[in-house]
């Protein structure tokens, strides 16, 4: 039985990457975390010491406070987190039982630097098809939940980049674009750790769809004539990325729960 105001690493790996995932908080000290600097996935580095401070902004919402061995960092984060009004809990047995466990952790030195308020900024071409919505899901998911993506002309990538201090993506000549056959969706997975067997089933979907090849995996034709009828659907770029959130949250939950389901009908029909 979990602790009162905890919740078990199992438990919360399964809220990782859905919509209602809650807030997740590394309070880890400097120590800990220079010795492993990696996160939980969506989850982000703060200081314990002024929780009273920053942790005004999270009223309402749900959180996890991470720590170390899941004790009294955490367990003094949550109650503070409680104090303002968040409903907060611990992770646990903290980030040593989940690394334990062997479950999915994102390394810092791959994640762009954040901008003064929190957020990594990233640019790619406008017009977004499959991979330029693939990823900024990826990322708010299971990497920054308040990344911001700008999408611009093609020919302007690299000196919006420049100028405003993004992370160019999916386009030519820069770090997170295709390699060989993979497309940059395939690289994030890789990349960011987060290599599962969900995103793996997903990351082949979204190349079959992206790259034109939909005989590697039926589910590819799917999301290439979904991806295809949003474009034509929304002029705006934002709007789509939106849209398309929630067709990636479906297709996620396809490939992590319901890939062994079938239907067909009549589904209930009488026993003679």
């Amino acid at each position: 039985m979990s602790a009162p105001y905890s919740i078990k690493s199992d438990k919360l790996a399964r809220l990782i990457g859905t919509p209602s995932a809650p807030v997740i908080i590394d309070v880890r000290t400097q120590e800990d975390f220079e010795a492993d600097p990696r996160l939980i996935p969506s989850a982000f580095k703060r200081s314990h010491q002024n929780v009273s401070d920053w942790g005004k902004a999270y009223a309402g919402k749900s959180v996890i406070a991470v720590c170390h061995h899941g004790a009294k960092l955490s367990e003094g984060t949550a109650a503070w987190l409680r104090q303002l009004g968040a409903d907060a809990v611990n992770l646990e047995g903290g980030f040593v039982e989940w690394v334990t466990a062997k479950l999915p952790l994102v390394p810092v030195s791959k994640i762009p630097p954040h901008d003064a308020e929190g957020r990594t900024i990233w640019v790619t071409r406008a017009r977004p098809k499959i991979d330029r919505i693939a990823c900024p899901w990826l990322i708010r998911r299971f990497v920054d939940p308040s990344a911001v993506f700008l999408f611009v002309a093609p020919q302007e990538v690299a000196a919006v980049a420049d100028r405003f201090n993004a992370t160019a993506f999916d386009i030519e000549n820069t770090h997170w674009s295709h390699r060989g056959e993979l497309c940059t969706f395939d690289l994030m997975v890789e990349k960011f750790g987060l290599a599962t067997e969900a995103l793996l089933r997903l990351a082949t979907i979204v190349r079959g769809a992206d790259t034109a090849r939909l005989d590697l995996v039926p589910e590819a034709a799917g999301l290439l004539a979904a991806s295809l009828g949003l474009s034509r659907m929304y002029a705006d770029d934002l709007e789509q990325l939106e849209v398309g959130m929630m067709l990636y949250d479906a297709f996620y939950r396809w490939c992590r729960d319901a890939t062994e389901e079938t239907h067909n009908w009549p589904t209930n029909k009488a026993k003679p």
